[in-house]
């Protein structure tokens, strides 16, 4: 379903939206000096990592005009029509690379309530619904990092979630519901129900090797 790895270093452009730092270090966006987080030099080893604040289109524009691939990396709840928006881009051809965790783990040094701080839930289930998907989550579980696989990417997760495939037609799930793909239109999602492995405090090899990985899945050439 998903092709060969898109491999070395290209000038595309990727698009990152969600509530997880990714290219500035946290709650210091404007210090130039303060080290980056350590995922966008693996995004940046695979693309031009464009991060962008909104998915709504504004005076006939969207953010993602000329752009075909996606990271959704925890976001915040969308508004209505920036679900309108995303919808109409994947069907377009869009390609995204969704972490969607229903408890996230990572740590973060910005006190809870802080609108800068990472989403402590994925709150997207308008949009999950409208590609076939709905998010899961056992409470039951026991927590603490834990092996496993996400369609052949060997990854650790913690308190994961598990996708629900509402439409056949369209989407697929994999290594006991970690991992949906779908074929929305034209475009297509790598859905991944945890979201530990970009944890910017944990630039292990492991995560390192992991998110190239499923980069390289999601935006995969065919």
């Amino acid at each position: 379903m998903f092709g060969r790895s898109i491999g070395a270093r290209s000038e595309a452009p990727i698009a990152l939206f969600g509530s997880i730092p990714l290219i500035w270090a946290e709650g210091n966006e404007l210090l130039l000096d303060a080290p980056p987080p350590w995922p966008r030099a693996v995004i940046e080893s695979r693309g031009k990592p464009v991060p962008i604040d909104s998915l709504e289109v504004q005076n006939g524009r969207s953010p993602l005009a000329g752009i075909n691939l996606l990271v959704l990396a925890q976001p915040r709840a969308l508004g209505a029509q920036e679900n309108v928006a995303l919808d109409a881009w994947v069907r377009g051809g869009g390609k995204v690379l969704l972490l969607a965790d229903p408890m996230y783990t990572g740590h973060s040094a910005l006190a809870l309530g802080d609108p800068r701080r990472p989403q402590a839930i994925a709150m997207i289930s308008p949009i999950l619904a409208r590609w076939g998907l709905e998010l899961e989550y056992d409470p039951d579980q026991p927590p603490g990092p834990r092996p496993a696989s996400a369609m052949g990417t060997a990854l650790s997760v913690n308190l994961a979630g598990r996708f629900v495939v509402k439409d056949p037609e369209n989407c697929r799930l994999w290594d006991n519901g970690l991992v949906a793909t779908c074929r929305i239109g034209k475009g297509r999602i790598f859905a991944l129900a945890d979201a530990s492995v970009i944890d910017p405090d944990d630039p292990s090899s492991e995560n390192v090797a992991a998110l190239g990985g499923l980069l390289d899945a999601a935006f995969s050439v065919r």
